[in-house]
């Protein structure tokens, strides 16, 4: 069975858009790069024939992989979510209770998440342990060097 993923509009666009890549430009390069492999010769020596026959085996299994994410994917309807908690696609700002440093963070899936951007996954440690949250509690939030507590300041969304 298979995991339920949950998107916003731009990642699955991106999702999309990778698979069509994929299927559109890459396995095309595939097929051809098996041609030109066996128009070299004696396919029982020919290292380069096999090395191109495993690399459209790879990208089959990664397109398959891939339409099994999107065919389970569901989109988040952003006007529903509730914004008295921290969930999915939520903008929190946080401040760590240690350093007094405040930090702004938006939670979305996994496949979408990215630190630079300011996005970090609910599956994250940090993720999960701001899941639920009320502005003005306390997250208490065990990661691998110790415990770290922020209090939420302010929960919105984009």
């Amino acid at each position: 069975m298979s995991k339920v993923s949950y998107y916003t509009a731009e990642g699955l666009k991106k999702l999309r858009d990778e698979i069509e890549y994929l299927k559109g430009i890459e396995r095309p390069k595939a097929s051809q790069a098996i041609a030109d492999a066996r128009d070299k010769g004696d396919l029982s020596e020919n290292a380069e024939y096999d090395a191109a026959k495993e690399a459209q085996g790879l990208l089959e299994l990664k397109i398959a992989k891939m339409e099994e994410v999107l065919a389970n994917a569901r989109l988040i309807d952003e006007s529903q979510l509730d914004t008295s908690k921290v969930l999915v696609l939520s903008t929190v700002r946080i401040k760590n209770q240690t350093n007094g440093m405040e930090i702004k963070y938006k939670l979305v899936a996994e496949s979408e998440a990215d630190l630079k951007a300011g996005k970090i996954s609910v599956t994250s440690p940090i993720g999960k342990g701001l899941l639920g949250k009320s502005v003005g509690e306390i997250a208490e939030i065990s990661v691998p060097n110790g415990t770290l507590k922020f209090e939420i300041l302010e929960i919105t969304r984009d």
